[in-house]
């Protein structure tokens, strides 16, 4: 499962049985960012749907690598998905990917006013895929 953890939302994206390719699933959306309860319940429902072993979650540092505020609040959603899952969460470097998720949009014509409803969602893909290409655990063809 792939999350990318944002304010007030949570873009999911599930991966196929074989660890190939990432789908978008959904965006799990909150009224205020520090109330998890019910994101870390859908979260829960959505391991138990898809049988999930591993999540990998985007990590959002800056361009020189260092770690602010958002990549610290990632850390911390991290930690409260372990505890409550008992799932290993692998952080994953999601630089770019809210600016892929635009381009990916633009190119299949997703008009500027609806990609807010889909980019958590799809940058969520992203991440997942990224990590489904590069994963250090993937064997060589």
């Amino acid at each position: 499962m792939g999350l990318d953890y944002g304010s007030k939302t949570v873009g999911v994206a599930i991966s196929d049985e074989l660890l190939l390719t990432a789908q978008a699933k959904e965006i799990i959306r909150r009224k205020e960012e520090n109330k998890l309860r019910r994101t870390l319940a859908r979260i829960e429902e959505l391991i138990q749907e898809y049988n999930v072993e591993k999540i990998v979650l985007g990590l959002p540092v800056h361009m020189d690598q260092s770690v602010g505020v958002r990549a610290e609040l990632a850390l911390e959603f991290k930690d409260h998905i372990e505890r409550r899952t008992g799932i290993p969460v692998v952080m994953w470097d999601e630089r770019l990917t809210t600016v892929e998720a635009d381009e990916i949009m633009d190119e299949v014509g997703v008009p500027r006013n609806q990609r807010k409803e889909y980019v958590d969602m799809i940058a969520a893909q992203i991440i997942l895929q990224d990590y489904l290409d590069n994963r250090p655990d993937k064997k060589e063809e």
